[in-house]
C-alpha cells in the first residue's frame, strides 16, 4: 500500500511539473539555461588560466544543476497546505510523509536528467576528458546526490508549511549555502575547520567528493567510504524530516491550524 500511495503522489506530482516544463520548455528553456550556467562558471576558470580550474568549476556545477533542481521540491511540495488538500492527508489511513516523499520525486529525476545532458555536452567543448567507462557510473552517483538533497529539501518543506509566505527564499538560500560550503566552487579545505565539519552533515558534500574522483581516475574502492558517507547523510535528513513532519501535523491537531493557507 506505501509504495502505491508514493506511486500516486509521484504521478500527481509529475502532473504539476509537466504544466510548468512541457517538453518542449524543458528542452529550449531550461536545458538553455543548464548549459548557460555550467559554461558561465568554466570560462571562469579559463579566465583564471588554469585547465585544473576549469575541471572543478565545470564538474562541481554540473552537478549542483542536479541539487538545484531537486531543492525546488522544498517549496512546491508546500503546495498540499495551500490547496486545502493538507487536512484530507492527515485524515487518511496512510502516513501522510509517504505523500510528501512521492510529491517532489520528479524534480530529483529531471535534475539528474539535466546534469548528465550538461556533461556530456560542455564538458567536451572545454576539454574536460570523460574517462570511459567509468563515466557511466557518474548519473547513479549525481542520483544519490539528488536523493539525499531531496531528503533535506523534504526536511526543509515540513518548515516551510509553516511559513509559505517566504518558502521560495528559505529554499534559494539553502541552495546557495550548499553551493557556497559543499566544495562546488572552492574546495572544501578552503573553509576554517568547523565549517567544514558541518559541511560534512549536508548533502552534497561526500556525494560531488566522490564524484570528482570517480572523472579524476581513482580507485572505485575509494569511493566506497563517500558514497556510504553521502548514503548516511540522506538517511539523516530522512528521519529529520519524518520528525519535522510529525510535529507539524501533531501542533495542528492540537490547534486546529490544519486549514487553508
Amino acid at each position: 500500500m506505501t509504495f502505491s500511495i508514493l506511486a500516486h503522489s509521484a504521478r500527481a506530482g509529475y502532473a504539476d511539473y509537466a504544466v510548468m516544463f512541457p517538453p518542449a520548455m524543458w528542452m529550449f528553456g531550461w536545458l538553455t539555461r543548464v548549459f548557460a550556467q555550467v559554461t558561465f562558471f568554466a570560462l571562469i576558470g579559463q579566465l583564471l588560466g588554469s585547465q585544473e580550474q576549469v575541471r572543478f568549476l565545470l564538474i562541481g556545477n554540473v552537478v549542483l544543476i542536479a541539487v538545484m533542481h531537486t531543492m525546488i521540491a522544498a517549496a512546491s511540495t508546500t503546495a498540499e497546505r495551500s490547496l486545502g488538500t493538507l487536512p484530507l492527508l492527515v485524515a487518511a489511513p496512510a502516513t501522510h510523509v509517504t505523500v510528501f516523499l512521492g510529491r517532489g520525486l520528479c524534480w530529483m529525476v529531471s535534475g539528474v536528467l539535466s546534469a548528465t545532458v550538461a556533461l556530456v555536452v560542455v564538458a567536451p567543448l572545454f576539454g574536460v576528458a570523460l574517462p570511459w567507462p567509468r563515466v557511466l557510473l557518474f548519473a547513479p552517483l549525481t542520483l544519490l546526490v539528488a536523493a539525499s538533497t531531496y531528503l533535506f529539501a523534504t526536511f526543509l518543506a515540513s518548515l516551510l508549511l509553516r511559513m509559505l509566505a517566504i518558502r521560495s527564499v528559505i529554499t534559494h538560500l539553502a541552495w546557495l549555502l550548499l553551493t557556497a560550503f559543499c566544495g562546488v566552487v572552492v574546495p572544501l579545505t578552503f573553509w576554517p575547520l568547523w565549517i567544514q565539519r558541518a559541511a560534512e552533515l549536508l548533502p552534497l558534500t561526500h556525494g560531488l567528493e566522490a564524484i570528482r574522483a570517480l572523472l579524476d581516475g581513482a580507485p572505485l574502492d575509494t569511493l566506497v567510504p563517500l558514497i556510504a558517507a553521502e548514503a548516511a547523510v540522506g538517511a539523516g535528513w530522512l528521519l529529520a524530516a519524518i520528525l519535522g513532519f510529525h510535529q507539524f501535523v501533531e501542533t495542528g491537531r492540537r490547534d486546529g491550524s490544519l486549514e487553508y493557507s
